[in-house]
């Protein structure tokens, strides 16, 4: 028989909405301060020349400038206060959770409880500076080269004080968006930092549905090649949205307890093992570190001919590293599957799992506490991560395979479909967690009210 809670949740309903002043007041303010992120977008770097940087980003096509742009919202495109978006902050927070497995020292802090989260949290903000302190730093010094290579002057004054005021504008623009995510996620409906890097990515589509009409009104592209791509992207929208609510729950079972009544009643529970445990964590690390060789060979051997050998290597680089080739391809894949085991490994720990489960006095029916559950779990999971990779893999190489071959934009890749689909599911779960938690408060004023009246 249902619970009262499952009946409540099968029973919620969007028409609750209107008396839910709590749940409106956080999606307004979420709406603001996107709408300031959108605002920041557009505020320039002190002492460049934007159209400059716009034949600058032409000529960085196709290298990992291409993925910050996406995630930034056109903020690098622009190269405006946000150009690096929070993707500093991403990379700082997954090296953090990667040294807390590792370490020991970190791995006590982190077993410390709130305290402990905080310090991790502390190590973070430290990462993210340093990160778009380097990263700043040589924006500023390709923004000068390319200035000195090409004949166009992209920054006005070059020098140690244009290179120290870009550093100095771009820690504080990293820094404020990760206060605007920290702020969603606290006064906000949640998700923070994810819901200002789906607001970049859609941001940048009515652009990239614009490019894609005129570009099948011009006939560069065809009709039904544009109607396929749309009805694949529908396809791949539901797929992502089945994969990732996937999930193998494992059965456990409690010994007897005495109830009120004083009946020995055993409890059971599930261990949810997701599919794709990893996220979209591998297509961004198998991508950034497939595209770094070709950013950094676009920077420094722009004006390189290939009478050298220097330059036969780096025109050698730029040609089997480009989108759409057969070693990229299989490269890409390869990564996407190595970082999909790589980070379930490092997220889900089996032994800690089957610790834990002995301690509550759980076990899995047939299976022995200890080690032998460790291995088990270990068993489950490695299998319905290779089903997770092998998703990852197609979702993230067909839109690449047709932006290679037909000319789609770059913004539609897998990656992007991935990170859009998962936080909206994730954002309307918050709100119905929210609708749901207003029609509990209905209940208990209605349960108190009825108490008093007897």
């Amino acid at each position: 028989m249902a619970s009262r809670a499952d009946q409540l949740a099968s029973n919620l309903s969007l028409a609750k909405f209107s008396q839910a002043t709590e749940l409106k007041k956080r999606l307004w303010f979420t709406f603001g301060t996107l709408i300031v992120f959108r605002f920041l977008s557009f505020v320039p770097l002190p002492g460049v020349d934007p159209t400059v940087l716009a034949e600058l980003y032409k000529q960085t096509q196709g290298g990992i400038l291409d993925i910050f742009n996406t995630f930034s919202g056109g903020s690098l495109q622009r190269m405006s206060l946000i150009a690096l978006g929070v993707m500093p902050y991403i990379t700082a927070s997954i090296v953090v959770q990667l040294a807390s497995t590792l370490s020991p020292q970190l791995a006590a802090i982190k077993k410390e409880g709130e305290s402990g989260r905080k310090k991790l949290n502390q190590y973070t903000r430290y990462g993210t500076v340093g990160l778009t302190a380097i990263q700043g730093y040589f924006i500023a010094v390709g923004l000068e080269s390319f200035g000195a290579q090409s004949g166009l002057q992209a920054v006005v004054e070059p020098g140690m004080l244009f290179r120290l005021t870009a550093v100095v504008s771009l820690i504080g623009g990293t820094m404020f968006l990760m206060w605007l995510g920290e702020q969603i996620t606290s006064r906000g409906i949640g998700n923070g930092v994810s819901l200002i890097i789906m607001a970049g990515i859609v941001a940048q589509l009515p652009v990239t549905l614009s490019n894609l009409f005129k570009s099948g009104r011009e006939g560069s592209i065809s009709g039904l090649l544009i109607m396929g791509f749309l009805i694949l992207v529908l396809a791949l929208v539901a797929f992502i949205c089945f994969m990732e609510r996937a999930q193998r729950r494992v059965l456990i079972q409690y010994p007897k307890r005495q109830t009120r009544q004083g009946m020995m009643q055993a409890d059971r529970s599930h261990l949810p093992l997701k599919v794709n445990t990893a996220g979209v964590i591998p297509p961004i690390f198998a991508s950034s570190l497939l595209l770094m060789p070709l950013t950094i060979s676009q920077f420094a051997g722009q004006t390189v001919a290939g009478d050298s050998k220097m330059g036969d290597f780096v025109l050698t680089l730029n040609q089997y590293l480009s989108h759409g080739s057969p070693v990229y391809m299989a490269l890409y894949g390869l990564g996407i599957a190595f970082f999909c085991f790589f980070y379930t490994a490092v997220v889900f720990n089996p032994e800690e799992t089957a610790d834990n489960l002995k301690k509550n006095g759980g076990f899995i029916p047939g299976i022995r506490p200890g080690k032998n559950t460790e291995n088990y779990l270990d068993y489950v999971l490695t299998r319905i991560t290779v089903i997770g990779a092998a998703y990852l893999v197609i979702i993230c190489l067909v839109p690449e395979f047709l932006i290679a071959r037909a000319g789609i934009p770059f913004y539609l890749g897998g990656t992007s479909l991935l990170i859009v689909v998962n936080v909206t599911v994730d954002t309307v779960t918050q709100i119905q967690s929210h609708l749901l938690a207003h029609q509990y408060g209905d209940l208990i004023k209605k349960a108190k009210l009825k108490g008093r009246m007897r």
